[in-house]
């Protein structure tokens, strides 16, 4: 990658970031959507099939800084302190299945309508 793709890639992370911060809002459910929200749009991005400069800076840069991993893992370790042991599960494993879901569902629409 050349310094400016790089640079590129870093701007739209902080873009993401601040997206995600004023999407989610710190609750279980605005990261919930956030994240959602992110897997439907990376999946229409990887089935539009944009190139692998495109995959980089919207898929790296914007929509893996716009989703979080690491916010989901830490409101599921909140809930297990709060003995809240099905929720925590329930969190785990919904949102998961939901994602792969949601970026099915957008490769198959970007990919129809190319």
């Amino acid at each position: 990658m050349t310094p400016a793709a790089v640079a590129a890639v870093a701007a739209l992370g902080g873009a993401g970031a601040v997206l995600r911060v004023l999407l989610s809002r710190g609750r279980l459910r605005g990261t919930l959507l956030v994240n959602l929200a992110g897997a439907l749009a990376l999946g229409a991005l990887a089935g539009a099939d944009p190139g692998a400069d495109a995959l980089r800076l919207a898929g790296a840069g914007l929509l893996g800084a716009a989703t979080t991993f690491s916010t989901w893992m830490a409101e599921a370790r909140e809930l297990l302190e709060h003995g809240r042991r099905r929720a925590a599960a329930g969190y785990l494993v919904a949102p998961l299945l939901a994602g792969l879901l949601a970026v099915a569902a957008g490769h198959a629409a970007a990919s129809s309508l190319t």
